[in-house]
């Protein structure tokens, strides 16, 4: 390759890591591989080391994992959390062995390796000061990382407090087990939302919450695998090799990696990896490979690091398990927010011990990326070892009669005309979508939306009861809800007049749910929750949006560009003015309660709310604090103003206490509510 196509190409490569970096690490939504991801970093890797010319400390073989999320406090860790040199055969695991024995050949001791699983999670570190767990953080670039102490607390199998008084830092990989991936996988189906494609970008998502409670919905585990610095005696002894170190560290209540092996022979080192990879399918928690790592912490220190990762471990990864099949049609599947994913129906083949006949194909894009044709051979594979993807096509394979896949122009379901997202920075970006209102595909996972909590929050209503509506003509859109009547309610299968009653008073109550909860039950694409709150608090009432514009919109906090036009698309359209219209007609409330809103005493004050309350829910009383101008966040940093403490009050209360943040019962948040100074 000559300098001109290298130069060419390290930037192709740089560019492509980078988007799938962001995905990663960032947005949790990977589109491809971690075993394709970690292939397109060796590349790269071999192109700099082979035209040293064009490497840049900027480049992504030069850094770790993902950079700190802007939403969650950042932290610097006191030691670099660094990631691991990955081997992709038995050859080049091999070589690596071979090349620390030679490095360490002056040492006059054996050199011992030791095997264990690679957990496919979020990297963690877990700091304890006298015993008691006061951070927790993820590993970020390796240097900074964010602040998610609350949401680690809320893991089981993470001791709040040592068996004894010590001070150290820990590292680990927070996991979500298969089970409760499959049943949050299931609950997301049954919604109408997106799927999660792999235990990883579960995990990550939920410990990057910012709710806690939320996070403790996902029963997440830990695996801590090693030990960053402090001490683990309290008598000053410190450990001399790594397996020591991990049953230390379990006799402190850690729940630790099991290490497989401990051996000086290549040959047990091979075995070890090729029987944990046998078993993969049978583990609870999902891995990516196998880590081998010098045990002498000594020899390591002689060993050293390089800028990124350790000499003395390395990662063998695990091909993905493929087959070939054939691809029998493309199927366009519209989503709640309008979304068209494409979808590949395959002649059934076993994968990884399950039938597969469909898999995602993600969008458009990597469609043609990877030349998928009606009708070819394709390479199917399974993500993360859960997920059917198609890895690719065997064009030698085709005989002419394959089709190349387009778009539909027209949306599926409805008919209406689809529009193309702008590039952007989510993993969506250049997706199709169709955004009418009234579109039947998109109509059950919309209801079930607009019913949620965080929505309109009709108890009662979930997706088992809008399906039975739905299929009995009871409604067809969100303002059908409001006409609803207690006899055909009654009439449904499991319904009965109690259940009947129970749900026409929550619909009625839904009424007041407010402008900010409606705009966010509208299922609007890219607006959530804090953004609706913010866009009502600056124009008042749904009504107003008919009028907005996209400079207007973007002079909204938080609201960007690309926000501000799918507001201004979805109320543009003729359907949507016809639904603003029922659902007033039906009383539900359109305008923001400017006798309160008008009110900002307590305007660049942000809350938060732990424990229960005795005369409102916490719900409620957040609502009222959005009314007089405050934030409300789920979790306690150096930015909260006020903790609310009620009963029962938990983690956020103890990390109030560390970063001394003011901390209020119910009696003084009432006396803030009214108007009044706190003393």
């Amino acid at each position: 390759m000559d300098e001109k196509t290298a130069k060419r190409e390290i930037a192709r490569l740089r560019k492509e890591i980078r988007h799938h970096s962001k995905l990663y690490y960032e947005l949790d939504a990977s589109e491809i591989s971690d075993f394709d991801y970690d292939k397109l970093f060796r590349r790269l890797g071999e192109l700099e080391a082979e035209f040293p010319q064009f490497d840049s400390p900027s480049s992504p073989t030069h850094k770790v994992g993902g950079r700190a999320s802007e939403r969650l406090k950042k932290v610097t860790h006191l030691v670099k959390m660094d990631s691991l040199a990955d081997v992709f055969s038995f050859e080049e695991l091999t070589a690596f062995l071979d090349k620390s024995r030679q490095q360490l050949a002056e040492v006059d001791e054996e050199i011992f390796y030791t095997v264990e699983p690679k957990i496919d999670g979020l990297s963690v570190s877990l700091t304890y000061e006298k015993g008691e767990l006061i951070l927790g953080a993820t590993r970020g670039d390796g240097i900074i990382g964010e602040d998610v102490t609350s949401n680690i607390r809320t893991i089981a199998s993470i001791p709040q407090h040592l068996a004894e008084p010590l001070s150290l830092t820990v590292r680990g990989e927070v996991y979500m087990p298969r089970d409760v991936f499959s049943k949050l996988n299931e609950e997301k189906e049954a919604a109408g939302e997106k799927m999660l494609a792999n235990p990883r970008n579960a995990a990550a998502g939920s410990l990057r919450q910012l709710d806690p409670e939320e996070t403790a919905k996902r029963k997440l585990d830990i695996f801590v695998f090693n030990f960053q610095s402090g001490s683990l005696y309290g008598d000053g002894h410190a450990p001399k090799s790594h397996r020591e170190t991990i049953e230390r560290m379990r006799t402190l209540g850690f729940h630790t990696v099991e290490i497989l092996c401990t051996t000086t022979k290549d040959t047990e080192i091979l075995a070890a990896i090729e029987k944990l990879g046998n078993s993969r399918a049978s583990l609870p928690c999902g891995i990516d490979g196998a880590v081998i790592k010098i045990d002498a912490l000594s020899q390591r220190e002689l060993l050293g690091e390089t800028s990124s990762t350790p000499k003395w471990a390395a990662a063998y990864k695990y091909p993905p398990e493929e087959k070939e099949t054939k691809l029998l049609d493309i199927a366009v599947q519209v989503g709640r927010t309008g979304v068209l994913t494409p979808n590949a129906v395959l002649e059934p083949v076993q994968l990884a011990g399950t039938t597969v006949s469909r898999a995602t194909l993600h969008n458009i894009d990597i469609i043609r990326q990877r030349d998928i044709r009606i009708g070819d051979t394709v390479i199917v594979r399974k993500a993360g070892d859960i997920i059917p993807e198609i890895a690719g096509s065997i064009a030698s394979k085709r005989d002419g009669s394959e089709q190349i896949f387009q778009i539909p122009s027209y949306c599926p379901s409805c008919g209406e005309s689809i529009v193309f997202d702008k590039e952007d920075d989510e993993a969506e970006a250049g997706a199709a979508r169709c955004i009418n209102a009234d579109c039947p595909a998109q109509l059950e996972r919309r209801l079930i939306h607009f019913a949620s909590k965080g929505a309109m929050g009709i108890d009662g209503m979930g997706p088992q009861i809008v399906r039975l509506l739905i299929e009995n003509d009871l409604i067809q859109s969100a303002a059908d809800i409001y006409k609803l009547t207690p006899g055909p309610l009654a009439a449904l299968p499991r319904m009965g007049p109690q259940s009947a009653a129970n749900l026409m008073a929550a619909i009625e109550k839904s009424k007041t749910a407010g402008p900010a909860r409606l705009l966010f039950g509208l299922g609007i694409h890219h607006i959530g929750t804090a953004a609706s709150e913010s866009i009502i608090k600056q124009f008042g009432s749904i009504h107003a949006l008919f009028e907005a514009d996209v400079p207007t919109l973007c002079q909204v906090e938080d609201i960007g560009e690309i926000m501000a036009q799918s507001v201004i698309d979805f109320f543009s359209l003729p359907e949507t003015k016809l639904l603003i219209q029922r659902l007033s007609d039906a009383g539900v409330v359109m305008e923001a309660d400017t006798d309160v809103s008008d009110s900002n005493s307590l305007h660049g004050l942000t809350f938060v709310l732990t424990g229960s309350l005795s005369t409102l829910s916490r719900a409620e009383a957040g609502e009222k604090l959005k009314q007089l101008g405050a934030k409300v966040a789920g979790s306690v940093s150096s930015k909260t103003s006020y903790v609310v403490a009620g009963n029962a009050a938990g983690s956020k209360l103890d990390r109030a206490r560390q970063l001394n943040i003011p901390i209020i019962d119910e009696r003084q948040l009432f006396k803030l509510l009214q108007g009044e100074t706190l003393e």
